[in-house]
């Protein structure tokens, strides 16, 4: 038998994490994630599945978040599932128990790098990395944008010094480097 030992995105045993001024940047790999994609002639009984699990449907630019799932739009009748990968190793597994016939369930955990931006300064490193209006997001907006020439999700937690970064786990290593480049040029 194999001996296998995980690591993050970043090829680390432990999760990277950055501080420079008063800003810390922390790699996540405690998430787990799911996409949600409701199936044509189902789109209400999917809704009202996701409604039932976090509480309410995210519209566009919106997330809902809830504990210990939450979810965000990714597009018409589609949204991103999360929850702590330690109680939700199989997200997708129980969604697709939950939603049955009205959704496409897909395993999204690996395909994703996460990262926690927080801290004072956070609005001026993102609008050194992309063109999001970061100032007027409020707790629960998320926005898809570009970073580096590939597609990323910002998510506005709580409280407001807490910013979410969900992008390819392929260019986790690009990504990191931008955000710290940023943050070096903010402090």
């Amino acid at each position: 038998m194999h001996s296998l030992t995980p690591i993050t995105a970043l090829g680390g045993a432990q999760p990277r994490i950055d501080t420079i001024a008063e800003m810390t940047l922390t790699e996540n790999p405690g998430l787990a994630l799911a996409s949600i994609a409701a199936r044509r002639g189902h789109e209400e009984a999917c809704k009202d599945h996701l409604r039932a699990l976090i509480g309410d449907v995210p519209g566009p630019g919106r997330s809902q978040l809830h504990d210990p799932e939450a979810a965000f739009w990714t597009g018409p009748d589609n949204w991103m599932a999360g929850a702590p990968f330690d109680t939700h190793e199989d997200l997708a597994a129980q969604l697709k128990a939950r939603f049955g016939e009205t959704a496409s369930i897909t395993e999204q955990t690996d395909a994703w790098v996460c990262f926690d931006l927080r801290g004072d300064g956070i609005e001026a490193v993102m609008e050194r990395l992309c063109a999001i209006d970061i100032r007027t997001m409020v707790t629960g907006d998320a926005q898809r944008t570009v970073i580096h020439h590939l597609g990323f999700f910002v998510l506005r937690r709580d409280p407001a010094d807490w910013l979410r970064i969900l992008g390819p786990r392929a260019s986790a290593g690009s990504l990191h480097h931008a955000i710290v480049t940023a943050m070096k040029a903010v402090a």
